[in-house]
């Protein structure tokens, strides 16, 4: 009977071997923890779609920004549940609002750890849409000018790397040119470059209360059928500024993240997001599936896609497990 020279079991036998010719490696120095933190006093109530996580006021949002930071993980993704909300979404560029309040804290109590700030007024608006809402829908260049606005007041309180995540035209462009005029030019952005109009987001929308009343997002964010459009979404998010991009969701995008990697040299992140997260938890809960495995598979495709950040709710989970805890 003949074989191959070449037998590709004898490098994959025990433990050692696979570990010395691993090609991917996931390590904690790229993940992100996103809270959601809300205007409430001494509040933490649990997120039924999301287990694990939490609406927090913002005394526990610091305590959970310790415990990443003692964990290794490098960075936290703030959203923000306003006490009130309104047709402009105020709350998201006021000085006092939920999400330039806690920067404050957890900058003043954890330092080391990077405050990311997501850009968006789905959760401060009371319709639930990205920006300033019109009969005809959302009003882009209305919205650029309290997107600039809101990126000023978010890069005062504190926050390291400001995220626009609307998908409006012209976004980082608007905010670039706010920061640098504000003295903010060391603020990085990390744009939500290619974030298509999932169902992967409903657990967030649980969480953040962020259900548009009416309609949907079709509109602003993209197709899930479109491959080429998300490469001239990131182009143009470079063109105006971007530091950093990202695809989202990423599980369903794996393509998209291997594009990006391909075309563009700049840090790529890919957000892990509510949907994929609760699907794997509520698999593991039925006894379907290793939650455990399923986790760090999941990661590591990512990974592997070409994503140098991952934004991801099983953040604290994976640290643990690649620290042995």
């Amino acid at each position: 009977m003949y074989f191959p020279a070449y037998r590709p079991r004898r490098l994959r036998k025990n433990e050692n071997f696979r570990r010395m010719i691993r090609e991917t490696r996931l390590t904690v120095d790229g993940l992100v923890l996103p809270l959601f933190i809300t205007a409430e006093k001494e509040f933490k109530k649990p997120i039924a779609s999301m287990p694990g996580h939490f609406q927090l006021s913002i005394t526990y949002a610091v305590e959970e920004a310790k415990a990443a930071r003692d964990l290794g993980i490098p960075a936290v993704l703030l959203f923000g549940i306003p006490a009130r909300k309104d047709e402009t979404g105020t709350d998201a560029y006021s000085d006092d609002g939920v999400i330039q309040r806690a920067v404050r804290e957890i900058k003043e109590a954890v330092p080391e750890i990077l405050v990311v700030t997501d850009l968006c007024f789905c959760e401060y608006t009371d319709h639930g849409h990205c920006g300033i809402l019109t009969e005809e829908g959302v009003d882009n260049d209305a919205t650029l000018e309290i997107i600039a606005e809101a990126a000023v007041v978010q890069a005062r309180a504190g926050s390291d790397i400001i995220a626009p995540s609307g998908m409006m035209d012209g976004a980082v462009g608007a905010i670039r040119e706010a920061l640098d005029e504000e003295g903010f030019d060391a603020t990085p952005i990390m744009s939500y470059s290619a974030k298509y109009a999932s169902c992967f987001y409903g657990p967030f929308r649980d969480a953040a209360e962020s259900a548009p009343r009416s309609g949907d997002r079709k509109s602003y964010q993209m197709d899930p059928a479109n491959s080429d459009e998300a490469m001239r979404e990131i182009t143009l998010d470079v063109e105006e500024g971007a530091d950093i991009i990202m695809v989202k969701p990423a599980l369903p995008y794996l393509d998209i993240i291997r594009r990006a990697r391909e075309e563009f040299d700049l840090p790529l992140a890919a957000y892990n997001v509510s949907g994929e997260y609760a699907m794997i938890k509520a698999a593991a809960n039925l006894g379907w599936i290793d939650g455990e495995r399923a986790m760090l598979e999941a990661l590591t495709s990512i990974k592997r896609a070409g994503a140098d950040i991952i934004i991801t709710y099983f953040a604290k989970d994976a640290a643990k497990l690649l620290a042995g805890l």
